[in-house]
């Protein structure tokens, strides 16, 4: 039994050599591929109970490992549609089936649809943010959709969503109720004026004149008006009253918002939506008026993309050629307990087993998941020095091993021989 079991334990070590080989080949192979994960084999002893005097050699088994948690190095690059991820995370891919996985691998550029595709043919996905905040489920992949920017060439989308936060001065006079510009009289008053341009459904200007005008108190009116109806020459009284009217109260104390005030004033545009003008930044305070921010964060003529911008907590922003920058996706991150116990498929993705743990889902920078780099690659995780040495340490245990088969077949004939 001796010479057979020494056979066999050899021939074992042969096989776990040629994996350990296997490996490496796979590795140096894929030194280049962007995401690539490292594999390592381990070995475990299978040891035989002899029972008495005989020594009853037993086996070496071995165990891949994927390195799936190990973090590449980044490289930058020119493309803003190349991602990687800084700290835990993947990218939620699918196949052409509709299969979803999940990717390190974000060298991802628009194929002949608009979709942002990887170099192994995996679509990314997101999810639709241009009808409002997206609903997220953590442990699906419910609501998610393939990122294209493909259907966004020469549309036009109403305007939702601005901010216009200003210093309204203390010290300011009180505008007579009768010659408030919500009166809309020809003579009528006002502390300031400032004006916003928005877009109806058409992707026509409409252009918003603002006036904050003191009621006193602490009390403020604030009137939006439709340029267009403005008087001749520009002014009151316009032809139609104001688009919206709101009175917003803040403390004569600190200059702060009133806790019971609104904070924001809804316009409705004509042949548009109703887009919600966010004050919250807003103060009373000494001085002169101040605009400190008047911006309408969404809707655009009619006119092509120009390019994408992708922001770290995953919002796609696709820039027209007017200049007007949209969000159009907002792009999650996918995390299991055990990276290392995902399984690795072809394309260089992965999908989560019993021992990995089930998927979760999130945006990029909150609680546990890393933050999004655009411009960038992750690195294979491959040491083309350390597999080269493990490559040389693998063909002398293999040879090694071979040498005790090759004694032990020596002994086994002479065994045989004793015959003769």
């Amino acid at each position: 039994m001796g010479l057979y079991s020494t056979m066999r334990t050899s021939a074992s070590g042969m096989a776990a050599q040629a994996n350990r080989l296997g490996a490496v080949s796979d590795n140096i192979a894929n030194a280049t591929t962007v995401g690539y994960k490292r594999a390592t084999m381990e070995f475990s002893s299978l040891v035989l109970d002899s029972g008495g005097t005989e020594y009853v050699s037993g086996s070496v088994e071995s165990h891949t490992r994927y390195h799936i948690s190990e973090q590449g190095a980044r490289s930058f690059t020119t493309s803003a549609s190349d991602l990687a991820i800084k700290g835990n995370g993947f990218f939620i891919v699918s196949s052409e089936n509709g299969q979803t996985y999940m990717t390190r691998a974000g060298s991802f550029v628009p194929n002949g649809k608009g979709e942002l595709v990887n170099a192994a043919g995996y679509k990314l996905m997101g999810y639709n943010v241009m009808n409002g905040p997206p609903n997220m489920v953590i442990n699906g992949t419910a609501g998610l959709e393939v990122v294209s920017i493909g259907t966004l060439a020469l549309q036009a989308n109403p305007s939702t969503v601005g901010n216009f936060n200003v210093k309204l001065p203390e010290g300011a006079s009180v505008v007579p109720a009768a010659d408030l510009p919500s009166a809309n009289a020809a003579g009528a008053q006002y502390t300031a004026k400032s004006s916003l341009l928005a877009y109806d459904n058409l992707g026509n200007q409409i252009t918003l004149d603002v006036y904050s005008s003191n009621l006193g108190g602490g009390n403020w009116e604030i009137a939006v008006f439709n340029r267009a109806d403005a008087a001749p020459g520009g002014g009151f009284p316009y032809s139609s009253g104001p688009m919206s009217t709101q009175t917003l109260t803040f403390s004569t104390v600190n200059g702060k918002f009133d806790p019971a005030s609104p904070k924001s004033v809804m316009v409705p545009i004509p042949n548009g939506a109703n887009l919600v003008l966010d004050m919250a930044g807003s103060s009373m305070l000494a001085g002169e008026y101040t605009l400190i921010d008047a911006t309408v964060v969404n809707g655009n003529a009619p006119s092509a993309v120009d390019r994408v911008e992708i922001a770290e907590d995953g919002t796609l922003y696709a820039v027209f050629e007017s200049g007007t920058r949209m969000a159009v996706y907002k792009i999650p991150v996918a995390s299991v307990a055990s990276p290392d116990n995902m399984q690795p498929l072809a394309g260089n993705v992965f999908v989560a087993t019993a021992k990995s743990g089930e998927m979760q889902i999130g945006f990029p920078g909150e609680n546990k998941f890393g933050t999004l780099i655009s411009g960038a690659l992750e690195q294979s995780t491959v040491d083309l020095a350390s597999e080269l040495t493990t490559m040389i340490e693998a063909e002398r245990n293999y040879t090694a091993n071979s040498k005790v088969f090759q004694t032990g077949a020596e002994l086994m004939d002479v065994l045989v021989n004793l015959k003769r």
